[in-house]
């Protein structure tokens, strides 16, 4: 489990300029194999929360506690939330080192000091977990966008943390590629016990995660179901996020006397389902 409590975080320099915290007083949990969704627009403190929950960034006041290890603590106990916690970058540039594919999987094991069979059993595990086997032992530099996410989310899952933050990782990837990589990963947390934290500003990938946690100028707007968040429209329209296309569908067919069809609904199937149940 990772608690957060009551934690603030400013960058250097913004107190001087009279800039707002990047997060104020943020209290949350994650459990273990929880998927959550984590939303906002620009600035609103999404990537600052991961950051701090990797223990990359420490907090000024409060505290983060990973698995029983606060991460302010140092020394061994910030080495082992790091293996803990895995973090996926948006853009995948910013942490693939290596010069192939099943390098920059070993990579990550092989500064665990594993032995090479486990290192090689992890390699070969992720290479088919994220389709990747077709490139394990192609260029980094001649793949193609999605293809280096799907390699980050690799080289991290090789690392076998139990927490995943996937930071805004299908924001340069087509819809299609996105969606397989989000399902991949929410498979992950069902079989394996992985809690995904999953940062996003497209309110459209919400809907299928266990919890969705709404964030505004640095603090914790919203937190509840799908279902439960996306009934509240004007406090999402202020914090600049609108709803899924698909609950305005169903809103508006609400309001033109479909009114047996449910206040929210989440996705394409369940509107289908709904309108046949009402023939």
């Amino acid at each position: 489990m990772i608690e957060v409590n009551n934690v603030t975080f400013r960058y250097s320099g913004e107190a001087e300029e009279g800039i707002a915290p990047a997060l104020a007083e943020v209290t949350l949990r994650i459990d273990e194999g929880e998927t959550i969704a984590l939303i906002g627009h620009n600035g609103s403190g999404k990537s600052t929360l991961a950051r701090l929950l990797a223990a990359i960034l420490l907090p000024q006041q409060g505290y983060v506690i990973v698995d029983g290890l606060r991460t302010d603590a140092g020394g061994e106990s910030l080495w082992q939330i790091r293996q803990t916690v895995g973090l996926v970058f948006q853009n995948p540039d910013d942490q693939l080192v290596a010069n192939t594919v099943i390098d920059e999987i070993a990579f990550g094991p092989e500064n665990l000091g594993l032995p090479r069979f486990e290192i090689e059993e992890r390699v070969e595990e992720v290479l088919d977990l994220l389709d990747l086997r077709p490139y394990a032992h192609r260029a980094v530099s001649d793949l193609s966008q999605g293809q280096k996410q799907r390699l980050a989310v690799a080289g991290v899952l090789a690392m076998r943390p139990r927490y995943l933050i996937l930071d805004e990782p299908t924001t340069m990837i087509p819809g299609r590629t996105a969606e397989q990589l989000l399902e991949t990963v929410r498979r992950l947390a069902r079989e394996r016990g992985i809690s995904v934290l999953h940062i996003t500003h497209h309110m459209h990938e919400l809907v299928d995660f266990d919890r969705v946690i709404v964030m505004d100028r640095g603090r914790v707007l919203l937190d509840g179901t799908p279902a439960s968040v996306l009934r509240h429209r004007e406090e999402l329209e202020r914090a600049g996020l609108g709803l899924p296309l698909i609950t305005q569908l169903g809103q508006r067919l609400r309001a033109r006397g479909w009114s047996q069809l449910p206040e929210v609904v989440l996705n394409l199937d369940d509107l289908k389902a709904a309108l046949c149940s009402l023939k």
